[in-house]
């Protein structure tokens, strides 16, 4: 069997530069060429999952179809390589510790002091190597998070020092992101930071084999070699990462700069035939020449930050580009929404989604907005929070239950159309019990969602602790508000739906995880081609 291959992603400078999505280009150009390839990222928090995390801590929680709560990273390597990752593609060191304490308590070290060298650094390294053991991988590409220099970074730098040199020779790269920052009030580019931060990565006892260098200008071949020479790697590893329009771009420029070539050379790897990027090419000339476009409200609570909500924003872009259509996302934050400013705040949008979220705040705003599309025929689309708010409306409007609410928001509603899974009632963890990853789902013929899917059996992922409540369920359906897909093991509604509107569904589970650039999510696609057409 072939040696798998190792190539380490670390940042420097400051955080946010996008290691993930230069990882997913990279990995996007080497699957393109034919390698077997796969991304994981390891995160220097003490959390064991971001799965209790605040969105706007640490933007939105990504899961995986075997139930893991991971990075929001982890979307972007699905989104372009258009292969699931699962457990064994983020790893935390609140997962490390946790582990290592565990088998410290088994006994299983024999007496021995537990160190961060060894005990810490060979949990790291074993687990950075778990995908490249499979036998399913060419190369594992593994994105180290934090920037270089950062105190709880330590033992992944030092992890990755030494698995390289135990790799041997060709066999692990280190690829270095950095930021060259350009000075307005010098009206030049500085290299200065990138050199500190290699130097920095040079004190652990790790050399950049290629640097990636992120600035908002063309790099100068001036300074490019001047790179090369003060950071100590060769002139064809210095690349460039411009500002691209959209991240969609990335693997194209990564291309034209020669980053896979210089990668497969670094590893002692046949170059085998170019990348075959034709599809996408095509989704990236669909996504830039659009015919169409539309407004579409996002409303949601924690619309402030972006990531919050990202898979959703990429799945509109997949979207808007299968339909030629130019989707323009408008935040609307739910805590100010009300009977008195919906219309107001509401009017001129050609589609509304309402988007997940726990807890009370923004509620009743959310409410609001479903009845708004409900009455003025707005094309709408309710995602796990979003579909509960769609069944208390309904509940509320229609049946008369002025109450109606979740036990989530109200422990003591006379009717509680949203209720605790039997299964949650006796939880007190909070971290990594929901009901998570992926679920059966079976659809009825003749309806919306059928008419979406084509299929009347789907897998679809989850992340909720409330549910439908079954109770309901036949008034509910009398009044006109259709449970069109069911879970066929737990009997849970998975999906809502109303007849005799333009577009109108709410689904339990999340969609957004898995939109891919190759395979667009087909309720994205549709509620996208219902505002079109509705518009």
């Amino acid at each position: 069997m072939a040696q798998t291959k190792y190539i380490f992603v670390t940042g420097g400078v400051t955080s946010s530069l996008g290691k993930g999505i230069i990882a997913a280009s990279l990995a996007k150009l080497l699957q393109a060429r034919g390698y077997r390839t796969t991304i994981q990222k390891f995160d220097p928090y003490i959390n064991v999952d971001p799965g209790t995390l605040n969105p706007y801590e640490h933007g939105e929680c990504y899961v995986t179809d075997d139930g893991a709560e991971t990075d929001l990273d982890l979307g972007h390597y699905e989104r372009f390589l258009n292969v699931p990752t699962s457990q064994s593609n983020n790893v935390t060191t609140g997962r490390v510790y946790l582990s290592v304490i565990e088998k410290e308590r088994r006994g299983e070290f024999l007496g021995k002091t537990v160190q961060v060298v060894p005990h810490i650094t060979n949990e790291i390294k074993e687990r950075m190597q778990l995908l490249g053991n499979s036998g399913d991988f060419d190369i594992v590409i593994t994105e180290i998070g934090g920037t270089v220099g950062d105190i709880e970074s330590l033992p992944y730098i030092e992890s990755v020092r030494q698995l390289v040199w135990e790799l041997g020779e060709n066999n692990g790269i280190v690829i270095h992101l950095t930021l060259v920052p350009f000075l307005a009030a010098a009206g030049e580019l500085k290299t200065k930071p990138t050199q500190h931060s290699v130097k920095t990565l040079m004190e652990s006892g790790i050399k950049a084999d290629i640097l990636v260098c992120r600035t908002e200008h063309e790099l100068s071949e001036e300074l490019r070699n001047k790179l090369a020479l003060f950071c100590n790697v060769k002139r064809e590893a210095v690349i460039q990462s411009i500002d691209a329009s959209t991240i969609y771009e990335v693997p194209i420029l990564m291309q034209q700069e020669g980053l896979d070539v210089v990668a497969l050379k670094k590893l002692d790897l046949p170059q085998k035939s170019s990348p075959d990027l034709v599809n996408w090419n095509t989704f990236l000339s669909r996504l830039k020449n659009p015919k169409h476009t539309v407004n579409i409200g996002l409303v949601g609570k924690y619309v402030e930050l972006q990531d919050s909500y990202k898979s959703i924003l990429e799945a509109f872009i997949h979207a808007g580009a299968a339909n030629e259509t130019k989707v323009n996302v408008v935040s609307i934050h739910s805590e100010y929404l009300d009977s008195d400013n919906a219309t107001e705040k509401l009017k001129g949008l050609d589609g509304i989604l309402v988007a997940p979220g726990f807890g009370g705040r923004g509620i009743e705003g959310k409410v609001e907005t479903v009845k708004f599309a409900r009455e003025n025929n707005i094309p709408f689309l309710g995602i796990c929070l979003g579909m509960q708010m769609a069944v208390i409306e309904y509940s509320r409007t229609i049946l008369g239950h002025n109450d109606a609410n979740s036990t989530e928001m109200n422990e003591h509603t006379t009717h509680p159309v949203i209720d605790l899974m039997e299964e949650q009632k006796t939880i007190t963890d909070k971290g990594g019990t929901m009901r998570l990853g992926a679920w059966k789902c079976d659809i009825k013929e003749n309806t919306l969602a059928h008419k979406v899917y084509g299929q009347t059996s789907i897998l679809e992922r989850h992340r909720h602790r409330y549910e439908f409540n079954g109770d309901y369920l036949q008034a509910l359906e009398s009044a006109g508000l259709k449970a069109s897909g069911v879970n066929p093991d737990t009997g849970l509604v998975e999906i809502v739906e109303i007849e005799n509107h333009p577009f109108f569904i709410g689904v339990q589970y999340h969609p957004e995880y898995k939109s891919t650039v190759d395979n667009p999510h087909p309720l994205f696609v549709s509620f996208v081609a219902a505002a079109v057409k509705s518009k």
